[in-house]
């Protein structure tokens, strides 16, 4: 009798554990195909943007640019901020999101797959406000006109001071308090516990606030470069998850930073 219900225990624990990992693969395979899907959605929209200023070569930069916007600019220049910031920061996310599976799954078990799907929607819920802001940014810039074709800013005062903004920020203590809760999910997790299905969507909420102030200047490199400029949004993006995962990111940081300060007074100066 004992070495049946032993076998039995045995058998409920390895069924356990393949019902996690089963779990877990489909966790990690919709993160890569959402990801993939917001790449390629990117991409498209640059082609597509890239075709446009090809088929119009003689209309000037400055008549493309100073158009007013309509509210189908406005909601296709949101979306292609929000589908950009899904592209460029869910990988990055990635560890935080399978470490809280399976914290949930010690501390509440059952089923990972909505309170993971909840707090992974929390956390692009706080892009997305941040994609509000980029927009009314851009829609900003494009009535004073001051983007080019390429849909960066035309100024070198204003590019200049911004590349010198991020670089005194990648040193600030804001900066490394925010780095360090994205650093440590673990800690954070822990730190911030909710209970349920709304706790879970919270907690990837104020993870994403963490992320935000740890990048959301990086991200206005963009403007200096073009918004749409994809060699920059991937070395962006690479470079973010570079800075959440590397022991020594904060290091990382500071190197960035004095990189923007340099580049911003050659800017000043009149170099670009």
């Amino acid at each position: 009798m004992c070495s049946i219900a032993t076998q039995e225990a045995e058998t409920e624990k390895f069924m356990l554990k393949f019902s996690l990992a089963r779990q877990e693969l489909i966790i990690l395979v919709a993160i890569f195909v959402l990801t993939s899907l917001a790449w390629a959605y990117t991409i498209h929209l640059a082609k597509v943007m890239e075709a446009g200023m090809a088929a119009m070569p003689d209309m000037p930069a400055m008549s493309m640019n100073t158009a007013p916007w309509d509210l189908v600019d406005v909601g296709a220049t949101f979306v292609m901020w929000a589908v950009m910031m899904v592209a460029m920061m869910l990988p990055s996310a990635t560890p935080a999101i399978t470490i809280f599976a399976r914290a949930r799954q010690k501390r509440e078990p059952g089923s990972l797959l909505t309170p993971t799907a909840a707090f992974a929607s929390g956390y692009l819920a706080s892009w997305t406000l941040y994609s509000v802001a980029a927009t009314g940014l851009q829609w900003l810039l494009h009535v004073l006109a001051m983007l080019s074709g390429q849909m960066a800013i035309n100024s070198n005062f204003i590019t200049g001071s911004m590349l010198v903004i991020v670089g005194l920020y990648q040193w600030s203590p804001w900066k490394y308090n925010c780095l360090k809760h994205c650093q440590s999910p673990i800690g954070f997790l822990f730190g911030h516990w909710r209970p349920g299905i709304e706790g879970a969507f919270r907690m990837g909420l104020e993870h994403g606030f963490y992320c935000i102030g740890c990048c959301w200047l990086l991200m206005m490199l963009l403007f200096a470069v073009g918004i749409m400029n994809l060699a920059w949004v991937a070395g962006i993006a690479i470079y973010v998850l570079l800075e959440k995962l590397l022991p020594l990111g904060h290091r990382l940081s500071q190197l960035t930073g004095v990189v923007a300060i340099a580049w911003g007074v050659l800017v000043l100066v009149g170099f670009k």
